[in-house]
């Protein structure tokens, strides 16, 4: 029987944003960074938009921390294509999924692309950018895949909404507010 490799996660306590896949792909899992791949647009998308000060190498993927973001993805299976991932995968997933936000305890946890979010909310479709409710005690925001496989967005539009991210985890950190004490 041949195990596939997982994708370990890139966290750390008290980050500003958790960057969530949908789950690994599989060159990925075997390599065993993060957005790997020729045609994926993370790393561009995520400097482009502000939140590095030049473009991380997926295996260099750990530095990500430095900048006070993580990397983690809902489901640990690998697959080709995240569209391989079933819904019932998801929602086995939930729980766990949430305690592990819960317990890192980021500011905000972006999921990368409607599908997991949809399916861990229960919502049919969400719409782009920040969501009203928390997930495990972080604020959510929905944010367009980078992958190569997404031709519905340019690099010009995945870099706008991702800009927007980037705006509102550094007005949050300005305002220095627990999030139990928002309004």
């Amino acid at each position: 029987m041949t195990v596939t490799p997982t994708l370990p996660d890139v966290l750390a306590p008290d980050l500003d944003v958790v960057f969530c896949g949908i789950n690994p792909g599989l060159a990925a899992a075997a390599a065993g960074h993060h957005f790997l791949g020729r045609g994926n647009r993370f790393w561009r998308v995520i400097h482009l938009a502000g939140f590095t000060p030049g473009e991380i190498r997926p295996e260099n993927d750990r530095s990500i921390l430095q900048y006070r973001c993580g990397l983690t993805a809902v489901v640990d299976r690998p697959t080709a294509q995240g569209a391989q991932v079933a819904v019932r995968e998801f929602v086995a997933a939930s729980a766990r999924f949430e305690r592990k936000i819960t317990r890192y305890a980021p500011r905000f946890v972006a999921f990368l692309g409607k599908a997991a979010y949809a399916a861990l909310s229960g919502q049919a479709a969400p719409a782009w950018g920040p969501q009203e409710q928390l997930f495990g005690g972080a604020i959510v925001w929905v944010l367009p895949n980078p992958s190569g496989r997404n031709r519905a967005f340019t690099v010009e539009q995945l870099v706008s909404a991702y800009r927007r991210l980037h705006r509102a985890v550094a007005e949050d950190r300005q305002s220095g507010m627990p999030l139990a004490t928002r309004p």
